[in-house]
């Protein structure tokens, strides 16, 4: 996902994202240790997500307490 679409979110839209990457992360993890995970780049690809949405987040949050 890129940085120009999380900016188009909502607050309550970027928990919901941050909340379903943090699940994917996990679901990730589980098929790695399990040996079912074919492609390893998703688990860094999900986890710069979750970076983008809580930068984005950190953001909008500094933004409204201005």
């Amino acid at each position: 996902m890129k940085a120009v679409e999380i900016r188009e979110l909502t607050a309550e839209e970027l928990r919901q994202k941050e909340s379903e990457l943090k699940r994917k992360l996990l679901n990730l993890r589980f098929q790695k240790v399990t040996g079912e995970l074919d492609n390893i780049a998703e688990l860094a690809k999900t986890r710069k997500d979750i970076a983008r949405v809580l930068t984005i987040k950190g953001e909008k949050t500094q933004e409204a307490t201005r």
